[in-house]
Parts: structure tokens; sequence; C-alpha cells
């Protein structure tokens, strides 16, 4: 599982964003990764996932938050939802 956020240089909330997806993906065991939008590769994949506004979070291809900040416990909390789904199917 990876978390992808979304972000632009002149956001004024993207760090924070960023701290708490990293904070996540650290304690939940999975990656985190930063799309900077205001890069032509950034944009390029914004643009699959039509991200349209900052700070946005996908986990893994679903885009989880679209523009505004999420605090630290409902990203856990859903990261750990689908983990367990995950899990539940591997073990099948």
């Amino acid at each position: 599982m990876e978390l992808k956020v979304f972000t632009l240089p002149t956001c004024s909330v993207c760090s924070m964003a960023k701290m708490i997806a990293f904070e996540v993906a650290q304690k939940c065991g999975v990656t985190c990764r930063v799309v900077d939008l205001a890069t032509k590769e950034g944009l390029s994949e914004g643009s699959t996932y039509h991200v349209m506004s900052v700070p946005s979070i996908a986990i893994d291809d679903d885009v989880f938050v679209r523009g505004h900040l999420i605090s630290k416990e409902r990203l856990e909390e859903e990261v750990k939802k689908r983990l367990d789904k995950w899990r539940a199917r591997a073990s099948e």
C-alpha cells in the first residue's frame, strides 16, 4: 500500500498534510510519496488521479482526500481499515 500526497509549494497546509501522511505511513508500515504538482511529472500524475486541489491524498489508486487537511487519526483509521481488508483477502 502506498500513500501519495499531492502538493504545491504555494499551499499553506501541504507541509502539515505531508507530515501527517508520513507519520501514518510509518506507523502502519506502508510507503508514502509526495507528488509535487508544480513539476511536469507531478502534474501528469495528478491529472491521472483527477486531482484539482491540494492537499490531496491517495491511498493506492483511490484519492481519499481532495483539497483539505485530514486529521492523522482519520487517515490512520482509513489506512488500517484498508490494510485489514487486504489482509483478509490475502488469507482466503
